[in-house]
Protein backbone atom coordinates (compact mmCIF):
# COMPACT_ATOMS: atom_id res chain seq x y z
CA UNK A 1 0.00 0.00 0.00
CA UNK A 2 2.98 2.26 0.49
CA UNK A 3 4.13 4.58 3.24
CA UNK A 4 4.71 8.32 3.36
CA UNK A 5 7.32 10.41 5.14
CA UNK A 6 6.22 12.94 7.80
CA UNK A 7 6.96 15.76 5.34
CA UNK A 8 4.73 14.20 2.66
CA UNK A 9 1.99 13.63 5.23
CA UNK A 10 2.17 17.29 6.32
CA UNK A 11 2.07 18.46 2.70
CA UNK A 12 -1.03 16.36 2.08
CA UNK A 13 -2.76 17.85 5.11
CA UNK A 14 -1.86 21.37 3.99
CA UNK A 15 -3.26 20.72 0.51
CA UNK A 16 -6.51 19.42 1.96
CA UNK A 17 -6.91 22.49 4.16
CA UNK A 18 -6.85 24.85 1.15
CA UNK A 19 -10.08 23.27 -0.10
CA UNK A 20 -13.27 22.44 1.72
CA UNK A 21 -12.58 19.42 3.89
CA UNK A 22 -14.68 16.99 1.87
CA UNK A 23 -13.45 18.24 -1.49
CA UNK A 24 -9.85 17.97 -0.37
CA UNK A 25 -10.28 14.40 0.82
CA UNK A 26 -12.04 13.33 -2.40
CA UNK A 27 -9.30 14.84 -4.54
CA UNK A 28 -6.51 13.30 -2.47
CA UNK A 29 -8.09 9.85 -2.39
CA UNK A 30 -8.79 9.95 -6.14
CA UNK A 31 -5.16 10.83 -6.80
CA UNK A 32 -3.90 8.09 -4.51
CA UNK A 33 -6.18 5.50 -6.08
CA UNK A 34 -5.07 6.59 -9.55
CA UNK A 35 -1.34 6.43 -8.71
CA UNK A 36 -1.62 3.04 -7.00
CA UNK A 37 -1.06 4.16 -3.43
CA UNK A 38 -4.37 2.40 -2.80
CA UNK A 39 -4.40 -0.35 -5.48
CA UNK A 40 -7.49 -1.90 -7.01
CA UNK A 41 -8.62 -4.83 -4.88
CA UNK A 42 -7.19 -3.45 -1.66
CA UNK A 43 -9.17 -2.30 1.33
CA UNK A 44 -8.91 1.35 2.30
CA UNK A 45 -7.88 2.24 5.85
CA UNK A 46 -10.70 2.54 8.37
CA UNK A 47 -12.71 5.76 8.66
CA UNK A 48 -10.82 6.58 11.86
CA UNK A 49 -7.43 6.13 10.20
CA UNK A 50 -8.46 8.14 7.13
CA UNK A 51 -9.78 10.90 9.40
CA UNK A 52 -6.39 11.04 11.11
CA UNK A 53 -4.52 10.84 7.80
CA UNK A 54 -6.31 13.89 6.41
CA UNK A 55 -6.92 15.69 9.72
CA UNK A 56 -10.69 15.83 9.23
CA UNK A 57 -13.73 14.44 11.03
CA UNK A 58 -15.19 11.00 10.36
CA UNK A 59 -18.42 12.49 8.89
CA UNK A 60 -16.23 14.23 6.28
CA UNK A 61 -14.61 10.89 5.47
CA UNK A 62 -18.03 9.28 5.09
CA UNK A 63 -19.08 12.03 2.65
CA UNK A 64 -15.91 11.48 0.63
CA UNK A 65 -16.38 7.71 0.55
CA UNK A 66 -19.97 8.10 -0.69
CA UNK A 67 -18.66 10.25 -3.53
CA UNK A 68 -15.96 7.72 -4.43
CA UNK A 69 -18.63 5.00 -4.54
CA UNK A 70 -20.80 7.19 -6.79
CA UNK A 71 -17.81 7.52 -9.13
CA UNK A 72 -17.51 3.74 -9.20
CA UNK A 73 -14.08 3.76 -7.56
CA UNK A 74 -14.93 2.02 -4.30
CA UNK A 75 -17.43 -0.36 -2.79
CA UNK A 76 -18.28 -0.64 0.90
CA UNK A 77 -19.07 -4.10 2.23
CA UNK A 78 -20.85 -4.25 5.56
CA UNK A 79 -18.55 -5.65 8.20
CA UNK A 80 -15.56 -5.81 5.85
CA UNK A 81 -14.74 -2.20 4.97
CA UNK A 82 -14.36 -0.15 1.81
CA UNK A 83 -12.49 -1.65 -1.14
CA UNK A 84 -11.01 -0.03 -4.26
CA UNK A 85 -12.73 -1.53 -7.31
CA UNK A 86 -11.46 0.76 -10.10
CA UNK A 87 -8.58 3.19 -10.60
CA UNK A 88 -10.60 5.65 -12.72
CA UNK A 89 -14.26 6.71 -12.85
CA UNK A 90 -16.65 4.94 -15.18
CA UNK A 91 -18.46 6.89 -17.90
CA UNK A 92 -21.65 6.76 -15.84
CA UNK A 93 -22.29 7.41 -12.16
CA UNK A 94 -23.90 5.03 -9.68
CA UNK A 95 -26.92 6.80 -8.20
CA UNK A 96 -28.85 4.14 -6.37
CA UNK A 97 -31.50 2.71 -8.69
CA UNK A 98 -30.62 5.15 -11.45
CA UNK A 99 -27.61 6.18 -13.54
CA UNK A 100 -26.48 9.70 -14.33
CA UNK A 101 -27.62 9.09 -17.92
CA UNK A 102 -31.09 8.21 -16.67
CA UNK A 103 -31.28 11.54 -14.85
CA UNK A 104 -29.86 13.64 -17.68
CA UNK A 105 -32.33 12.18 -20.17
CA UNK A 106 -35.38 12.48 -17.92
CA UNK A 107 -34.97 15.65 -15.87
CA UNK A 108 -35.36 18.19 -18.71
CA UNK A 109 -38.72 16.62 -19.58
CA UNK A 110 -39.90 16.93 -15.97
CA UNK A 111 -38.25 19.87 -14.26
CA UNK A 112 -38.19 22.35 -17.15
CA UNK A 113 -41.99 22.25 -17.71
CA UNK A 114 -42.47 22.14 -13.92
CA UNK A 115 -40.57 25.41 -13.53
CA UNK A 116 -42.49 26.92 -16.44
CA UNK A 117 -45.83 26.04 -14.86
CA UNK A 118 -44.66 27.14 -11.41
CA UNK A 119 -44.17 30.68 -12.74
CA UNK A 120 -47.88 30.98 -13.48
CA UNK A 121 -49.37 28.76 -10.77
CA UNK A 122 -47.22 29.41 -7.69
CA UNK A 123 -48.97 30.64 -4.58
CA UNK A 124 -47.65 33.05 -1.96
CA UNK A 125 -47.03 30.05 0.27
CA UNK A 126 -44.93 28.48 -2.49
CA UNK A 127 -42.82 31.63 -2.78
CA UNK A 128 -42.30 31.81 0.97
CA UNK A 129 -41.12 28.19 0.93
CA UNK A 130 -38.78 28.70 -2.03
CA UNK A 131 -37.15 31.78 -0.53
CA UNK A 132 -36.82 30.09 2.85
CA UNK A 133 -35.02 27.18 1.21
CA UNK A 134 -32.66 29.50 -0.69
CA UNK A 135 -31.85 31.31 2.53
CA UNK A 136 -31.27 28.06 4.41
CA UNK A 137 -28.99 26.78 1.65
CA UNK A 138 -26.87 29.93 1.67
CA UNK A 139 -26.39 29.61 5.44
CA UNK A 140 -25.95 25.82 5.60
CA UNK A 141 -22.38 24.93 6.69
CA UNK A 142 -22.72 21.17 6.16
CA UNK A 143 -22.26 19.81 2.60
CA UNK A 144 -24.66 16.99 3.42
CA UNK A 145 -27.18 19.44 4.83
CA UNK A 146 -26.93 21.55 1.67
CA UNK A 147 -27.67 18.65 -0.68
CA UNK A 148 -30.70 17.67 1.42
CA UNK A 149 -32.00 21.23 1.05
CA UNK A 150 -31.21 21.08 -2.66
CA UNK A 151 -33.54 18.10 -2.97
CA UNK A 152 -36.24 19.93 -1.04
CA UNK A 153 -35.92 22.96 -3.33
CA UNK A 154 -36.43 20.92 -6.49
CA UNK A 155 -39.44 19.19 -4.95
CA UNK A 156 -40.84 22.59 -3.88
CA UNK A 157 -40.52 23.90 -7.44
CA UNK A 158 -42.33 20.83 -8.77
CA UNK A 159 -45.02 21.29 -6.12
CA UNK A 160 -45.44 24.93 -7.14
CA UNK A 161 -46.21 23.74 -10.68
CA UNK A 162 -49.52 22.41 -9.41
CA UNK A 163 -48.86 19.12 -11.21
CA UNK A 164 -48.76 16.21 -8.78
CA UNK A 165 -47.12 13.91 -11.32
CA UNK A 166 -44.09 16.21 -11.57
CA UNK A 167 -43.91 16.45 -7.78
CA UNK A 168 -44.15 12.67 -7.33
CA UNK A 169 -41.47 11.95 -9.91
CA UNK A 170 -38.98 14.40 -8.38
CA UNK A 171 -39.70 12.98 -4.92
CA UNK A 172 -39.00 9.49 -6.29
CA UNK A 173 -35.69 10.66 -7.77
CA UNK A 174 -34.61 12.50 -4.64
CA UNK A 175 -32.12 9.89 -3.44
CA UNK A 176 -30.34 9.81 -6.78
CA UNK A 177 -30.38 13.60 -7.08
CA UNK A 178 -28.89 13.92 -3.59
CA UNK A 179 -26.07 11.48 -4.39
CA UNK A 180 -25.26 13.32 -7.62
CA UNK A 181 -25.39 16.73 -5.97
CA UNK A 182 -23.13 15.66 -3.12
CA UNK A 183 -20.56 14.28 -5.54
CA UNK A 184 -20.56 17.41 -7.71
CA UNK A 185 -20.13 19.66 -4.68
CA UNK A 186 -17.22 17.64 -3.31
CA UNK A 187 -15.46 16.71 -6.54
CA UNK A 188 -16.37 19.54 -8.92
CA UNK A 189 -17.08 22.53 -6.62
CA UNK A 190 -20.57 22.99 -8.07
CA UNK A 191 -22.28 24.47 -4.99
CA UNK A 192 -21.55 28.20 -5.64
CA UNK A 193 -22.76 27.94 -9.24
CA UNK A 194 -25.81 25.96 -8.17
CA UNK A 195 -26.69 28.66 -5.64
CA UNK A 196 -26.66 31.29 -8.40
CA UNK A 197 -28.69 29.11 -10.78
CA UNK A 198 -31.26 28.23 -8.12
CA UNK A 199 -31.72 31.89 -7.23
CA UNK A 200 -32.38 32.76 -10.88
CA UNK A 201 -35.00 30.02 -11.17
CA UNK A 202 -36.80 31.27 -8.07
CA UNK A 203 -36.63 34.90 -9.23
CA UNK A 204 -38.22 33.92 -12.54
CA UNK A 205 -40.96 31.96 -10.78
CA UNK A 206 -41.63 34.89 -8.45
CA UNK A 207 -41.80 37.27 -11.42
CA UNK A 208 -44.39 35.07 -13.10
CA UNK A 209 -42.15 34.80 -16.17
CA UNK A 210 -42.74 31.29 -17.47
CA UNK A 211 -40.24 31.52 -20.36
CA UNK A 212 -37.52 32.82 -18.06
CA UNK A 213 -38.23 30.11 -15.47
CA UNK A 214 -38.16 27.44 -18.15
CA UNK A 215 -34.85 28.69 -19.53
CA UNK A 216 -33.29 29.11 -16.08
CA UNK A 217 -34.08 25.51 -15.16
CA UNK A 218 -32.84 24.27 -18.53
CA UNK A 219 -29.54 26.09 -18.01
CA UNK A 220 -29.17 24.65 -14.50
CA UNK A 221 -29.79 21.08 -15.64
CA UNK A 222 -27.45 21.51 -18.62
CA UNK A 223 -24.65 22.76 -16.37
CA UNK A 224 -25.14 19.82 -14.01
CA UNK A 225 -24.96 17.41 -16.96
CA UNK A 226 -21.75 19.04 -18.23
CA UNK A 227 -20.15 18.81 -14.79
CA UNK A 228 -21.07 15.13 -14.39
CA UNK A 229 -19.83 14.27 -17.89
CA UNK A 230 -16.56 16.09 -17.33
CA UNK A 231 -16.06 14.40 -13.98
CA UNK A 232 -16.68 10.94 -15.37
CA UNK A 233 -14.69 11.35 -18.57
CA UNK A 234 -11.59 12.90 -17.07
CA UNK A 235 -10.03 10.38 -14.69
CA UNK A 236 -6.98 12.59 -14.36
CA UNK A 237 -8.98 15.36 -12.75
CA UNK A 238 -7.57 16.07 -9.28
Amino acid sequence: MGTNSPAEHTARRTAVERLSAGEGVVRSLRAEIADGTFPVGNRLPSEAKLADRYAVSRPVIREALRSLATLGLTETKTGSGTFVIASAPETGLHLGDYSSRDLHEARPHIEVPAAELAATRRTEADLVRLHALLQSMSAEPSPRGWVELDGELHIAIARASGNRVFESVIAELRGALTAQSELLNLAASRQPDSDVEHAEIVRAIEAGDSARARDAMAVHLAQVAVAVTDLARNPGRP
